[in-house]
């Protein structure tokens, strides 16, 4: 599609705001979500045979593989009418995987999730030859098919064990497994905060699997309920608060044939193990090491036989070291590509997050991309071709494209050219990519091009999103940056009520979240129905990328640490500030400031620390101390006390509740395993003990997100509105 194109329905679905239908209810708009984001392409991507073609699911209990170069599109499972053995119940799974000759399909069945990413399940496989189904692992929490095809690894109450497909028999790999003690497995703590479910990884030999032995032994128990029936029913999770005991981590490389471990000869420090990889030398695995504060990193080479290990590469950070980044999905900052014994690390210690070269010596071969821009994640190496693909900030801060670079740094070629948001699949070891692209103007296009850039296949338009923002009021989202008046350049986007009249005076929300490595806004499609309803309600709803922010280099983004909340709240008035000197139409006595988890601390943060910068403020699921949250991730930000117990104390809100003058809405739930409602409790306590007064909603069920069902959601977005509207109008 041409630029005149985007333009052309831009103009179209700002037209459509006007004298077009209109939400009748808060239902209505919550229901409106999947009109209003259409489909993101294939699902359960699982890209096969070297690269040259992918699995899919094309409806429910189908899977489908379809050929780039040929288009030619195979329905090669079809569950419609498949029993589970020996019952008449019919087949249902949540997820699958191939077998390495993908002659058959591993799947996952009645899943019952335990954190969250993960939980207990039961693993069949399927012969695509014969059709036959069998169980080959039942109430296990993770399962692999080893890359020879021949057996099944599992993990069951905190051991591994593996069963040979041609033997059927099983054998147990480790087992001094507990209910705090886990082979193969993760705690709530190293899974949420490190973002991995299955802590095990088959060498590529098939005959042995490093894993992660975890004790929580030592950890502090938090235990909640719902309050539902005549007892409380309490679930327990080992939950180590900030300066709490650390799960203890070692890694073990088993031998499958002989069941024996072989430890990792490397103290863990009373840091962690974040990450660990099988190199292309099946005889080294990779084990990456950070020290507590999170602030120096070591990379391992162990030798599988022996356990010995040397650090071949060290760095330290002023800040704070990632490996990854949960809130762009991006799981990896190393990278082992196979046929060649050198590996690709992603450092900022240039100022700006670059791709560097590696031996397995830990000689650096070379920095291959550079400038004023960041990478975000390296999508592919080949090898064979010397060619690095990646994607990164370099268009802008907004945007993400693929490139791809010569290994010694030259020849860059930008692969993706249409403005906006580029999120990539790369065929690993082959030639095609999945390209989701979308930008303010264009709902989420899905095409499939070769590496030259060149398409294969359009997959996805979302015609029918086009189609419902021209007959209903909708409100798109307009990006600028602001210029606050010590001299920052910040990123914005605004949505104006619908049928908008600029001559007059209208209330707004910031709606925020904050987050160290997060952003909150893209040059991508991306509609909110509860933003649309508060558009529809007369609101003007605005969102900024404060300093903390991911996309704009390492002083952007660090510039926040061991000082959470100080920044960004200062952002967040200077956002407000800057936009109400230029709009004449904002009225800078009618504005709101909205969060959710980090953005609940944030937003009773800015209410206590900047008194009068806002007239309301909505917190869902706050933190209120960080001395309440866990280690891993407070002290990766914070630092450790006692050595920085007053910069804990000058960073916690409910230290400041006497500060309070403008109206607090918090919204919080009995079950939130993640930030526990005892955040709100402490603060709503020294609030009233202060003679302040909060507006209350306590959900029992509803975990971290607070609402637990479609109406909960409703409810608890109408009652937000009713506050706003309360104190606002």
């Amino acid at each position: 599609m041409t630029r005149f194109s985007y333009f052309l329905f831009f103009f179209l679905i700002v037209l459509a705001a006007h004298g077009q239908a209109k939400y009748t209810s808060m239902q209505d708009a919550l229901f409106s979500s999947g009109k209003l984001n259409g489909s993101g392409g294939p699902q359960s991507v699982n890209w096969i045979r070297d690269g040259n073609q992918f699995s899919y699911i094309k409806s429910p209990g189908k899977i489908n593989t379809y050929d780039p170069a040929t288009g030619i599109d195979d329905i090669v499972f079809d569950g419609s009418n498949l029993k589970l053995p020996g019952t008449g119940q019919p087949f249902q799974y949540d997820a699958f995987e191939w077998t390495s000759d993908f002659n058959y399909l591993l799947f996952r069945t009645n899943f019952r999730q335990v954190w969250r990413n993960s939980g207990n399940a039961d693993y069949y496989l399927y012969s695509l030859k014969d059709k036959s189904l069998r169980l080959v692992a039942k109430d296990a929490y993770t399962s692999q098919v080893s890359p020879d095809g021949e057996s099944v690894a599992y993990e069951r109450n905190g051991n591994l064990y593996v069963l040979n497909l041609a033997s059927k028999k099983e054998k147990q790999l480790t087992k001094d497994g507990t209910n705090t003690i886990y082979n193969g497995r993760f705690g709530w703590v190293y899974e949420e905060e490190f973002g991995l479910v299955r802590a095990w990884e088959w060498n590529p030999d098939s005959k042995s699997i490093a894993y992660w032995h975890i004790d929580e032994s030592a950890v502090p128990i938090y235990q909640y309920s719902d309050l539902s029936g005549m007892h409380p029913d309490y679930k327990k999770i080992p939950y180590p608060r900030v300066g709490d005991p650390v799960p203890m981590a070692k890694i073990g490389i088993v031998e499958i044939k002989k069941g024996k471990t072989t430890w990792a000869d490397i103290p863990l420090a009373g840091g962690f193990f974040p990450r660990i990889y099988w190199t292309s030398d099946p005889q080294k695995l990779a084990v990456v090491h950070l020290d507590r504060k999170q602030k120096k990193l070591d990379l391992y080479m162990v030798n599988r036989k022996t356990g010995q290990a040397g650090s071949t590469m060290q760095e330290d950070s002023k800040g704070w070291m990632d490996i990854f980044n949960f809130f762009s999905g991006i799981m990896h900052h190393f990278f082992f590509p196979k046929n060649v014994n050198e590996y690709y690390w992603i450092s900022d210690r240039d100022g700006y997050q670059h791709v560097y070269r590696y031996d397995y010596n830990g000689k650096m071969l070379g920095q291959v991309t550079k400038g004023d821009w960041d990478v975000m994640t390296v999508e592919s190496v080949d090898p064979q071709t010397r060619l690095l693909y990646y994607t990164s900030t370099e268009a802008s801060g907004l945007e993400r494209h693929l490139y791809k670079i010569n290994l010694d740094g030259s020849g860059k070629t930008q692969i993706t050219t249409t403005h906006g948001r580029h999120i990539i699949q790369f065929a690993p070891g082959g030639g095609f990519f999945i390209d989701t692209w979308s930008n303010t103007q264009m709902p989420k296009q899905v095409e499939i091009r070769n590496t030259d850039g060149v398409l294969k296949k359009s997959w996805q338009t979302n015609e029918g999103v086009k189609a419902f923002v021209q007959a209903h009021a909708y409100a798109p989202k307009e990006l600028e940056s602001i210029r606050t008046q010590d001299g920052r350049n910040l990123d914005i986007y605004l949505i104006k009520p619908m049928d908008f009249d600029p001559n007059k005076k209208y209330p707004m929300v910031l709606s925020i979240y904050g987050g160290p490595g997060a952003q909150s806004v893209y040059d991508q499609w991306g509609a909110n129905p509860y933003e649309q309803y508060l558009a529809q309600s007369g609101y003007v709803i605005a969102s900024v990328n404060n300093r903390g922010s991911t996309g704009y280099g390492r002083d952007f983004m660090e510039s926040v640490y061991e000082q959470l909340g100080k920044l960004e709240t200062e952002d967040f008035v200077a956002t407000v500030d800057a936009l109400a000197a230029k709009y004449t139409w904002l009225d800078r006595s009618r504005m709101a400031i909205q969060g959710h988890s980090y953005g609940g601390f944030t937003t009773t943060y800015t209410l206590t620390k900047h008194p009068g910068a806002f007239k309301v403020g909505i917190a869902g699921a706050p933190v209120t101390n960080y001395k309440l949250y866990d280690n891993i991730w407070t002290e990766r930000y914070m630092g450790l006390i006692p050595e920085n117990e007053e910069l804990y104390q000058d960073n916690a809100p409910q230290n400041f509740v006497n500060n309070m003058t403008d109206h607090l809405m918090i919204a919080h739930s009995l079950e939130d395993d993640n930030v526990h409602v005892i955040n709100t409790f402490q603060f709503v306590k020294l609030a009233t003990d202060a003679g302040k007064e909060i507006e209350l909603r306590i959900y029992p069920p509803g975990h971290h997100g607070v609402a637990y069902s479609g109406a909960s959601q409703v409810r608890l977005w109408q009652t937000y509105l009713d506050y706003l509207d309360h104190w606002l109008k």
